[in-house]
């Protein structure tokens, strides 16, 4: 009966906001650009609360538009005139001026309905830039204020979109972002490395001595699984005291909560691969992630 409830109760939530974004090609587009590039978001987003979902998606695909920047570009000059380009295009948005991409007109739309600070989207902006500049990591501290910086702001939107304010429910979502953080770098790992970007923090590279070489020849000796074991835990870390975090706070923040479910599965996933993050089945998509997000909601 649980299955069949998750099952019926997704569809008609797809179904409501493929007949609301049908009327809005602005709408659609960030619809579309979520699904496209962040699936496992997509269907956290498609379970938001009715009254913010459409600025779930502006915010997400927003967030994609800066952070997929630094692989369209080869020359940073042109990396830093894009990201200036969005930053002038927020400061627009509050002085109530329309943009015409739209994510932005999306965005402009979400800023006015919840009061929207422009504080957190400039954060998105501004860690995606300095990241660009120098990916270089040098600590695991380093990743987290990475990830604190790239990813919470996200969550700390919506819960403006949402009203909600509480000490509480912050730091589960700021736990939320850094463990999402930290599992993005992990999961980047295989494709960064194509390109000879490294994201592991330096300092873990030293204290398990895992070269770039290992790293860009894909290796899945002991070393690099420690090394990579080491930032699975620091994340798994932050995803059980925002799970601990979220039941003693606020019961409304719960479909806001819905990546701790992706998240354990990947990590789990991982855990099962011996930490070997260039296993192939890391990268297979989970056919039952849709069923387990509507259960969590409703039984939790």
């Amino acid at each position: 009966m649980i299955v069949k409830s998750c099952i019926k109760g997704l569809f008609c939530r797809f179904v409501q906001t493929i007949n609301c974004v049908r009327k809005n090609s602005t709408a659609k587009y960030c619809l579309e650009l979520v699904r496209k590039h962040d699936f496992e978001n997509y269907l956290c987003t498609l379970l938001l609360h009715k009254n913010i979902r459409r600025t779930g998606f502006a915010v997400r695909a927003f967030n994609i538009e800066i952070a997929t920047l630094q692989d369209q570009i080869s020359d940073m000059k042109i990396g830093e005139m894009r990201f200036k380009f969005w930053e002038t295009s927020l400061v627009e948005i509050y002085k109530n001026k329309i943009p015409k991409h739209p994510v932005l007109i999306e965005l402009f739309m979400a800023a006015k309905t919840h009061k929207l600070s422009l504080i957190y989207l400039k954060r998105l902006i501004s860690s995606r830039e300095k990241y660009m500049l120098n990916s270089s990591l040098k600590t695991i501290e380093d990743l987290e204020t990475y990830a604190e910086n790239s990813v919470s702001p996200v969550y700390y939107l919506f819960l403006e979109a949402m009203e909600i304010k509480d000490m509480t429910v912050d730091h589960t979502v700021s736990h939320l972002g850094k463990c999402q953080g930290i599992v993005n770098i992990i999961r980047g790992i295989p494709y960064n490395s194509k390109s000879g970007r490294i994201s592991i923090p330096q300092e873990v590279l030293l204290k398990y001595k895992v070269s770039y070489e290992n790293i860009i020849r894909n290796s899945s000796e002991q070393n690099v699984r420690d090394a990579i074991y080491e930032l699975a835990s620091r994340a798994n870390s932050h995803l059980m005291k925002a799970r601990k975090l979220e039941k003693e706070g606020n019961k409304r923040i719960k479909s806001i909560c819905l990546p701790f479910v992706p998240l354990h599965l990947y990590l789990e996933k991982l855990r099962k691969a011996d930490f070997n993050v260039f296993d192939k089945k890391l990268q297979e998509r989970n056919n039952l992630l849709p069923m387990k997000l509507l259960c969590h909601k409703i039984v939790g």
